[in-house]
């Protein structure tokens, strides 16, 4: 039995090269990774799609990384009227105005560290567990947080090509 792809996976790999362009750009900012990725089109399944992101996330020179991560807002402030930075940091809704003020301290001293954002697949986390794991990572080495935040960025890009390609299902 044969399944057809989702309607979104379709749309993406019949769009033009500018619109699937900008619908990548929407899951990561860095274009290393959007050419990547539409280098492969078309994609026979979700899975296909998932792997050659995680391929070219794994591949993303320092730079691309950088570019990557300059496209998310910092814990606890989502952009305004940006509803996926709302939804994946869902768990800061109901923070107090205690831990608000605690993460935002932590994500400055984080970026004075290591020079970017925090990056964290907020996705169902709390925002006590999103400050717990800012408290553990501040101590990482440079190469111990660049490992961390490749895998962080992973998993974003993941449930955002995810939400892609299922969109209007």
């Amino acid at each position: 039995m044969t399944t057809d792809p989702p309607p979104g996976l379709t749309r993406f790999n019949t769009s033009s090269d500018s619109a699937a362009r900008a619908a990548l750009h929407e899951v990561c900012a860095s274009t290393a990774w959007g050419s990547a990725l539409l280098a492969h089109r078309p994609y026979a399944t979700t899975d296909a799609l998932l792997a050659a992101s995680d391929t070219a996330t794994a591949e993303l020179t320092a730079d691309a990384l950088a570019a990557a991560m300059a496209g998310h807002p910092p814990i606890g402030r989502p952009k305004p009227g940006d509803p996926t930075s709302a939804r994946e940091q869902r768990g800061m809704a109901g923070a107090s105005d205690e831990l608000r003020a605690e993460l935002l301290d932590l994500n400055l001293a984080y970026q004075d560290r290591f020079g970017h954002v925090f990056l964290i697949c907020a996705t169902g986390r709390t925002g006590e567990q999103m400050r717990d794991a800012v408290r553990i990572r501040i101590g990482n080495s440079p190469e111990q947080e660049r490992a961390v935040v490749r895998t962080e960025l992973g998993k974003i890009n993941r449930i955002r090509l995810t939400r892609l390609v299922h969109a209007g299902e």
